[in-house]
């Protein structure tokens, strides 16, 4: 009864035409869990009066909070074929919503994995979507806002200068499979972040990969550098890593220490056009090159040199994202990491 319920449920929150060409999600369990956070003691701020539910009520913001927590959700097969958990992690200014479901109401890679037999573990990284928040007081710094043109300019929509407010005038490059119609979909999912928490981020990641793995690790643009950090960090929890876009920051000694973790990094079209991801991707291919040299595997892939063509720095989103997540658990099984 607990399996069908969830399966209706399942059903029911995806769109009308996923419904009609998807067999229902059979799942053994479904649930989320907050990992990671620290006691924060503030004092010297001054008690006031807050109109709350029509009535002014005292507020004193003097004392304990905790802060700096992760939001996971999982969602698990009734048949479990991947030997290993697979946690997805996004990108900067972004949460778990990246896998969910496409800008224009398709699958997304969170459900696709789960019917090839993966546990899924999405997260909302700290300071992200529902991981909430701190007082400015605890993240430091301020928070960075994109506008609505900024991710057409620096995540190969289209060359720059191609961007315009009427949809019907911005040139995208050509053959793209980014759903165009959706665009504002995605920069609605877009929430602020601080560029001065990655030490909270990666020691909420940390504790994950310690409660849930051993496991495979898919991430994206920003948490390229995570995932890598917490290979590092467990080389032996972490069986493989997929990175979608990111940067492995590292030497010859930290490639050393994961020559028994294979590593796969895709990238889309239009790489040679931008420069932050031309940069990026030759950072890659030195790491790639130091891995070899110690018995390491790091592979780096572009995707148009394999027939897939026209994705953008969020492949996941795309028309053709399910090609592309075939091609990945393709690599995985490979590794012997599915059956």
């Amino acid at each position: 009864m607990l399996r069908l319920s969830i399966a209706l449920l399942l059903g029911m929150a995806v769109t009308t035409a996923v419904a009609q060409t998807k067999e229902p999600l059979l799942l053994r369990g479904v649930g989320s869990f907050h990992i990671g956070g620290r006691h924060v003691a503030i004092s010297g701020k001054p008690v006031r009066e807050v109109l709350i539910g029509g009535a002014n009520q005292r507020l004193d913001p003097n004392g304990t909070y905790i802060v700096e927590q992760m939001y996971v959700q999982y969602l698990l097969p009734q048949v479990r074929k991947a030997k290993v958990p697979l946690l997805m992690w996004h990108g900067g200014g972004f949460t778990g919503v990246t896998y969910e479901s496409t800008p224009d109401g398709r699958e997304g890679w969170q459900t696709m994995f789960v019917r090839k037999g993966w546990d899924v573990y999405v997260s909302d990284a700290v300071e992200r979507g529902r991981a909430g928040w701190a007082m400015p007081e605890i993240f430091e710094g301020e928070p960075v806002f994109l506008t609505i043109d900024a991710p057409w300019n620096g995540w190969r929509f289209g060359d720059p200068g191609s961007w315009d407010p009427d949809p019907a005038k911005r040139k995208p490059y050509p053959n793209s499979q980014f759903p165009l119609e959706a665009y504002d979909n995605l920069i609605k999912q877009i929430v602020p972040r601080w560029t001065t928490t990655n030490k909270a981020i990666m020691a909420a990641y940390n504790q994950l990969v310690e409660k849930v793995c051993p496991c495979v690790l898919l991430v994206h643009s920003q948490s390229g550098t995570f995932g890598y950090e917490a290979a590092l960090a467990n080389p032996d929890k972490v069986k493989a890593l997929v990175i979608i876009e990111g940067t492995i920051r590292g030497n010859a000694e930290m490639a050393s220490k994961l020559k028994n973790v294979p590593i796969l990094v895709l990238y889309g079209d239009n790489v040679e056009k931008s420069r932050m991801f031309s940069e990026q991707r030759d950072n890659n291919i030195r790491m790639a090159a130091a891995a070899k040299e110690v018995g390491g595997s790091i592979e780096i892939v572009n995707l148009p040199e394999v027939g897939i063509k026209g994705n953008t720095h969020f492949m996941m989103m795309e028309k053709n994202n399910a090609e592309i997540a075939d091609y990945i658990e393709s690599w995985l099984k490979r590794r012997g990491l599915v059956e």
